[in-house]
């Protein structure tokens, strides 16, 4: 069977970061009238790695740039064209097998660089010239592939320029883009031609690639400028003509044999079809050179600079179904027990190159099966071995064959009876009763459905919980053929003893005790009833139950399974619950202040022969009425624990808030006469805490005559302080603050100046 394999070795290596990624390109151009032409350039990188972008492209390390020479110098009135970004296109992949898968890895992009330049007509010719560094260092067929650049040119010859009537030629262009994998030892049929718009003869050759820019500007700590010297990896301005061809490895390989082959890879003259069978696996930079041609007078030749790649192939198509064992790699084989009629599945790769199905089947009794769909039944005519095929793409190159055994086998049944005690739980007897056809059962598998297995003929197990139980039981008899049977097992049986484990024996009130039921088999299915003692009673499974009263409590439990089977218990003085005290408290004064800080505090607990008090977590008291004085203000935590003569304790919390309070006097009357006794008029208290104070001063017309925000300012009974004396008389006071937590205060009174 050909297997459908593609070897993957990576398309394109990498010299340096900077330069190895450009594997191909070409100039070409079009007259545009009036001494102007149109230039595209094409080129290729390989997309795949991680190598620079296109130059000028966006991120990209370099900047594109083409230099016009004439008869060896440069134009002096064209100054080097500097490229814009590139139109980047992906060159969806295409080999010269069509029966391969393109590994992901493989990726190429073209980049379009079309600039328009003024040539005025001249007797000598122009030379477009574009050099860029690098190739791959992996090429075969060239030296020092990882030091040598690329030259991408086109030259426009005096025949081919503008006269007084106009454009004489457009240079042709090529059709095709050569193809990304060429296979080994394969033929290649790649039709490489050009078109020409004018319709002028086109002739066909190998050519030499022609070397172009170096590896400097790749060094670590290199900059964009040294990557445009002449040795750098986009020189700028490029060098002029003539330029170097590459160094092929000779005497394998040469400008007019670039690959190799047998017979020779070569290309037509007249039509551009390149043709032959590679015999070497690698990669191959080749030239194509189309000359053309008007009245035998050569007008331009376009040159194409490519690299080709030489893999391993072999055909993607294999040819696989659905079946028991593979013997040999390609030949299925397909087991049936007791059934006669036989679905085979197709399960065969990569369905996308699948075209035709071919199946056969010999009935070794002188006829023959057929079917040409996909996924085909055939009958078969009793028990027995028979021989078949599968073939895809029969009579293509793509095709593949799968070699089919079918075995027609006795029939196998798996079956079993059980039994067990319905009330005592106890093991469950299985009774094996399968049969086959082939006389010997050769293994029993039990899945008792709840994990566990057994491969006794028939065993008996012991269940830890009830339910619905699936068991299922597979056999398999000397041929291999295997059956399978599920019941589904109704076990309930009542526990054979009941246990129980409460969290605590002794405790106080409120006790609260979760009571775990140990009994098994048993769940929520069953008919549950629990006596605490105290008349109160539960139907869970295990209950929590909080017992309020002191005493001494009997326990029981009895347990019917849904079978109807029964047990109970009695477990007598299991739970002793002691007296508790009550905790409680008041305090005086209520609330407390800054001002009133000591607080006394009242026991109200009863049944509480002990006293623990605990003030904030920072002072403690065994006192029964202790009194506490409170060292700030705000929120305070006061908590009491009491003990019972039992042992028994409760415990009180209580926050008792702290409040900051603000003290501000007015007095009624003052002296302004200067004699240092009550000269000036302001309020006495206590301030702490005291925000946005505000105190106004209004005379009897209304006028504003003191105004302050600092409690500790006074009114000396002039005008705003600083004016004429104010005379005898009534005033009125306005005092506004906002207290510790954010109250707003306004304070009205009356300040009398008396003289």
């Amino acid at each position: 069977m050909k297997k459908l394999i593609f070897i993957a070795i990576s398309l394109l290596a990498f010299f340096n970061a900077q330069a190895a990624h450009i594997i191909g390109g070409e100039i070409t151009y079009l007259c545009l009238g009036n001494n102007q032409y149109e230039f595209t350039m094409k080129i290729y990188r390989d997309c795949a790695s991680s190598g620079a972008q296109f130059d000028s492209a966006p991120g990209a390390f370099t900047e594109g740039t083409v230099t016009v020479y004439r008869d060896g110098t440069v134009v002096p009135y064209i100054p080097t064209v500097t490229l814009d970004a590139p139109t980047i296109t992906n060159i969806p992949p295409d080999v010269s097998n069509p029966c391969l898968i393109i590994p992901d890895d493989v990726c190429v992009e073209e980049g379009v660089y079309i600039f328009i330049l003024t040539l005025p007509t001249d007797p000598n010719s122009y030379h477009i010239v574009y050099q860029r560094c690098c190739r791959n260092n992996s090429i075969n067929n060239i030296i020092f592939p990882e030091d040598t650049g690329a030259t991408y040119t086109i030259e426009l010859t005096p025949e081919a320029q503008q006269n007084s009537t106009g454009c004489v030629n457009n240079s042709p262009t090529f059709n095709n883009f050569p193809p990304i994998i060429i296979c080994v030892n394969e033929p290649i049929n790649f039709d490489h031609s050009a078109s020409d718009s004018d319709g002028d003869q086109l002739v066909y050759k190998f050519c030499s690639p022609k070397e172009g820019g170096g590896t400097g500007g790749t060094d670590p700590g290199s900059t964009p400028m040294d990557a445009a010297l002449p040795n750098g990896v986009a020189p700028n301005p490029d060098t002029p003509p003539p330029f170097d061809n590459v160094t092929f490895v000779s005497p394998t390989y040469g400008p007019l044999n670039p690959m190799g082959g047998d017979p020779q890879v070569a290309i037509d003259p007249a039509t551009g079809m390149i043709s032959g069978i590679p015999n070497t696996l690698g990669q191959f930079v080749v030239g194509v050179c189309v000359e053309e041609y008007r009245n035998g007078v050569l007008l331009s030749t376009v040159k194409r600079d490519f690299q080709f790649n030489v893999e391993s192939c072999e055909p993607t198509v294999f040819a696989q179904i659905q079946n028991d064992e593979v013997v040999n790699g390609n030949q299925f084989v397909v087991n049936s027990c007791g059934n006669n009629s036989i679905t085979f599945i197709d399960q065969s790769f990569d369905q996308n190159f699948i075209n035709t199905y071919n199946w056969s089947f010999d009935l070794n009794n002188g006829d023959t099966a057929t079917s040409t769909t996909q996924n085909t039944s055939i009958t078969f005519p009793g028990l027995g071995t028979y021989q078949g095929q599968l073939v895809l793409n029969q009579g293509s190159p793509c095709d593949d064959t799968a070699t089919i055994f079918v075995n027609i086998y006795p029939e196998i049944n798996a079956d079993f009876t059980y039994s067990y005690d319905t009330c005592i739980a106890g093991p469950v007897s299985f009774n094996n009763l399968s049969i086959t056809g082939a006389g010997a059962i050769t293994s029993n598998l039990w899945e008792f459905g709840d994990g566990n297995i057994n491969s006794e003929v028939s065993p008996n197990y012991l269940y830890s919980a009830p339910g619905n139980i699936p068991v299922t039981l597979t056999v398999e008899d000397i041929n291999g053929c295997v059956d399978d049977t599920t019941q589904i097992i109704e076990w309930f049986p009542a526990p054979p003893i009941l246990i129980i484990e409460p969290s605590i024996y002794k405790g106080c009130i409120p006790q609260n005790v979760f009571f775990n039921n140990l009994s098994t088999p048993i769940d929520d299915t069953y008919d549950i009833v629990w006596d605490f003692g105290d008349g109160n009673t539960s139907g869970e499974i295990s209950p929590t139950y909080i017992y309020e009263t002191p005493g001494v409590f009997d326990v029981s439990l009895s347990v019917t399974s849904p079978l109807g089977c029964s047990i109970s218990d009695f477990f007598p003085n299991l739970i002793t619950v002691e007296p508790s005290p009550l905790a409680n408290f008041i305090y005086t004064p209520n609330p407390p202040t800054n001002f009133q800080p000591d607080v006394e505090f009242t026991d109200l607990s009863i049944d509480a022969v002990q006293w623990f008090w605990n003030f904030n977590d920072i002072d403690n008291s065994f006192d029964q009425n202790p009194v506490y004085t409170f060292p700030d203000t705000g929120l305070q935590q006061v908590t009491l624990i009491v003990t019972h003569t039992s042992g028994c304790q409760d415990t009180l919390t209580q926050f008792i808030d702290v409040v900051p309070k603000v003290a501000y006097f007015l007095p009624n009357a003052f002296t302004p006469n200067f004699d240092s006794i009550n000269d000036e008029f302001f309020g006495k208290g206590f301030f702490d805490g005291m925000e946005n104070f505000k105190m106004t001063i209004w005379n009897r017309w209304g006028e504003l005559v003191f105004e302050t925000s600092d409690y500790r300012e006074g009114w000396n009974g002039r005008k705003l302080n600083v004016g004429k004396d104010s005379p005898q008389g009534v005033y009125v006071v306005v005092v506004t603050y906002t207290g510790p937590r954010g109250r707003d205060v306004e304070l009205k009174g009356f300040a009398t100046i008396v003289k």
